[in-house]
């Protein structure tokens, strides 16, 4: 649904003529004249700032996030990593009243724009939170609830989309006996996976996740790590995490945030080993946070 969201009268983009929602370009091939690139930019944050009313929470953020690769934000409580992330589907206009200021561009278009379909736009770049969220609901309703909302009804359709899901999910061997069984009596780590399995059914093509295993126990978290690497290789995934073993574990990147200012992003074994700001080897080294 619109928000109230609304961004720098400097960036506004011009009113469009229809009242329809500005749709977004489907992913499409690059030029060969672009593949020289080593990785393609699926998401790109230029001076992006944000405010919460009067309250200013990011500050000038520059960052792209490469095609198929894990890119985990870190930084201490409190730093802007979810409020980022939240960005890039603009699910911050939950909250308003929220401005913005700058451009977050989704295969170079820009998402901020007023109009813009933000149906399409969650669809497309999903997104997991911190608990586990199924709803009241069996599970094979929890996981066929996206593909129905966008029109599939054939029964054979369906079936074949949540099987797929919770394979992708790693839980069809857990759950297939109980399909039609309510998802609340999946346990904490399950329940993960299920939305998980439940966000992957709609297809996207970047899935967010909001520390999607701080609250579950170790053996669910290996669980989580090793559907995360797996399922790498279709869709882009952006993690904020408290947990800096596990960015070392899964990311390919890794960005660390202070007071709402991005100070470090790079290689997650360079930025581990030699980062380039003080800032961030006292934070990984446990001086603070």
């Amino acid at each position: 649904m619109e928000t109230t969201a609304t961004r720098e009268p400097a960036q506004t983009a011009p009113p469009s003529a229809a009242s329809e929602p500005v749709p977004l370009p489907e992913n499409m091939t690059p030029d060969e004249s672009e593949t020289t690139v080593a990785a393609r930019l699926v998401l790109d944050a230029e001076r992006l700032s944000l405010w919460y009313g009067a309250h200013q929470t990011l500050h000038s953020v520059d960052l792209g996030i490469q095609q198929h690769q894990i890119t985990a934000i870190i930084g201490p409580s409190g730093c802007g990593k979810s409020t980022l992330l939240r960005c890039f589907n603009r699910m911050n206009d939950l909250f308003p009243p929220v401005r913005y200021a700058g451009c977050v561009r989704f295969h170079g278009n820009d998402v901020l724009q007023s109009g813009i379909d933000l149906v399409s736009l969650r669809r497309r770049v999903g997104m997991v939170f911190q608990r586990a969220n199924p709803f009241p609901m069996s599970i094979f309703q929890n996981v066929a609830y996206g593909p129905r909302l966008q029109g599939i009804g054939s029964k054979r359709k369906l079936e074949e989309i949540v099987e797929n899901a919770l394979k992708r999910a790693a839980l069809w061997s857990e759950v297939k006996d109980r399909l039609n069984r309510s998802a609340l009596g999946l346990s904490g780590g399950q329940q993960q996976r299920l939305c998980i399995a439940r966000a992957l059914a709609v297809e996207p093509e970047v899935l967010l996740l909001d520390e999607p295993a701080s609250a579950l126990d170790p053996t669910a978290t290996a669980k989580i790590e090793e559907l995360i690497l797996e399922i790498k290789q279709s869709v882009t995934i952006i993690i904020v995490t408290h947990n800096m073993q596990q960015a070392a574990r899964v990311s390919d990147r890794t960005v660390f945030m202070m007071l709402g200012k991005l100070v470090e992003e790079g290689p997650t074994r360079e930025l581990f080993t030699q980062p380039k700001q003080r800032l961030t080897e006292d934070y990984i080294t446990g001086r603070f946070g």
